[in-house]
C-alpha cells in the first residue's frame, strides 16, 4: 500500500467512524433557552470524539492494511 493509498484509506475510514461516534453521549437540554435549538446537545464534546475517531481509525487502518497485504483480498484482478 503506497502512501497515497494509505492516506485515502485512512480518510475514508476516519469519516465513516466519525459519523458512527458522533451520537455517543448526546444529552438534550431539558429546558432550552429562548432561541436555542431544543435538539442541540448540552455538551457535544467534539474534540473528544475526534480523538476517539482518530484512534479507532488508526487501528482499523492497520487491520485493513494487513488484510490487503496478506493477499486475502486482492484488488489486482
Amino acid at each position: 500500500m503506497s502512501l497515497v493509498e494509505g492516506f485515502v484509506t485512512f480518510a475514508i475510514i476516519w469519516w465513516v467512524v466519525l459519523f458512527m461516534v458522533l451520537p455517543w453521549g448526546i444529552n438534550r437540554q431539558a429546558n432550552p433557552e429562548l432561541g436555542h435549538e431544543p435538539g442541540a446537545p448540552e455538551k457535544p464534546r467534539v474534540w473528544t470524539k475526534v480523538a476517539v475517531t482518530t484512534v479507532i481509525s488508526v487501528i482499523l487502518l492497520f487491520i485493513v492494511r494487513a488484510i490487503i497485504e496478506s493477499g486475502w483480498i486482492s484488488f489486482r484482478g
